[in-house]
């Protein structure tokens, strides 16, 4: 090999180095940025999952978790925070509450509101830990309680401020408040009932052993004595001392979602397949309400007039208590299925379906749905 040829098998080699030195390389860059890509990614992913921390007690003896006025959620102006159209939303309204005041606060699967019932204004929406709201009362000194799915919840009323959370209950899964005649808040879960100081923020009472488990709907009787409706019939509890008096089982559908009890102090009951009344002091079923057998019954409430309002999975309906006569089935509601309903609330009745709030007119006896609380699909249909 001749001296020429020889450097010009070199430099090739060199160039052919080069050019192998500068794809390894390149090839290089690309995997780094492709790792680095696939590792933010990661990153990004783990902290879009990571649990947020839940609240809990610092003392042993409280039930509540007391929230600053600095960390808690402050509400947000009416005019700047509409719901906005989701059709893969839960629009369904559970419960409703009338308060001091005179403004009605809507629990929803939306979140919690307050209006001015007899304009329909929304006065406030305050953001809550959970939005599965299943329930609602009001203490004696006019705060605001919420069973939501996630547990219970505190909202001062002046501030529209979260106060308090709890998640000491049998089950966070709260279904069912109630105030009893000392003052003493009283929710029932999926696993339980427990009594609550309002005030002191401790646990009372706690009924887990609970006849029929569930403790879905409360009232109280004229005697003070509370009734909870359960997956298998009806449980008297003695508030002074937590303690089961009296079960009563058998009952036509078994399963008890709703309670109230009229002016006469009799408990009426909504089961899957019937409308019962019941003596609360004999703890005999007088009567199943012969129209209302074979309904779904959802919720129950009576008016001024004494009239019954019975919502059903297939429509509101308004009854006359003594003969069970159907007075009237209120027309255009957003949904057939009635979960709540509030009478006697800015001379209208207010109505919680399971595609948003609506009111119904004494005069007329039909509803309008109210549009800043019903699903998009309701909208649509109205237009």
């Amino acid at each position: 090999m001749t001296r020429n040829t020889l450097k010009q098998a070199n430099k090739l080699k060199a160039v052919r180095g080069q050019a192998a030195w500068s794809i390894s390389a390149r090839w290089l860059l690309s995997l780094s940025g492709f790792l680095g890509l696939l590792s933010w990614g990661l990153l990004a992913a783990a902290k879009a999952v990571e649990p947020s921390a839940s609240p809990t007690s610092t003392a042993a003896t409280s039930l509540l978790a007391q929230v600053s006025a600095v960390d808690a959620p402050s509400p947000v102006p009416p005019n700047e925070a509409p719901i906005l159209p989701n059709p893969a939303a839960d629009y369904r309204v559970p419960a409703l509450q009338p308060d001091f005041t005179g403004s009605l606060w809507i629990g929803s699967w939306q979140g919690l509101s307050r209006i001015n019932p007899e304009t329909g204004q929304v006065q406030a929406r305050v953001n809550v830990p959970s939005r599965t709201i299943g329930s609602l009362a009001q203490d004696r000194v006019g705060r605001i309680w919420l069973g939501t799915y996630e547990g219970l919840v505190r909202v001062d009323p002046r501030t529209n401020e979260i106060t308090a959370q709890n998640f000491r209950l049998p089950s966070r899964r709260v279904l069912s408040l109630l105030i009893d005649t000392r003052g003493f808040l009283w929710a029932g879960t999926d696993e339980g009932l427990a009594m609550i100081s309002p005030d002191r923020g401790l646990l009372m009472t706690t009924v887990r052993e609970l006849p029929g488990v569930s403790a879905n709907a409360l009232a109280l009787d004229n005697r003070g004595f509370l009734w909870v409706g359960t997956l298998n019939g009806l449980v008297e509890i003695d508030t002074a001392s937590g303690f089961p008096r009296r079960q009563i089982t058998g009952l036509p559908g078994q399963t008890v979602q709703t309670l109230a009890v009229d002016d006469q102090g009799l408990l009426w009951a909504g089961t899957p397949n019937a409308l019962l009344v019941v003596d609360p002091a004999t703890g005999q079923l007088l009567r199943s309400v012969t129209v209302m057998r074979d309904r779904n019954v959802l919720s129950v409430a009576f008016d001024r007039s004494s009239s019954v309002w019975v919502g059903t999975s297939s429509g509101l309906f308004r009854l006359n208590p003594l003969t069970g006569a159907v007075l009237g089935q209120v027309p255009n509601l957003p949904s057939g299925r009635v979960l709540a309903v509030a009478p006697n609330v800015g001379n209208k009745v207010w109505v919680g379906t399971s595609e948003g709030l609506a009111w119904v007119s004494l005069t007329t006896g039909a509803a309008t749905p109210h549009f800043g609380f019903v699903s998009p699909t309701v909208l649509d249909v109205r237009r």
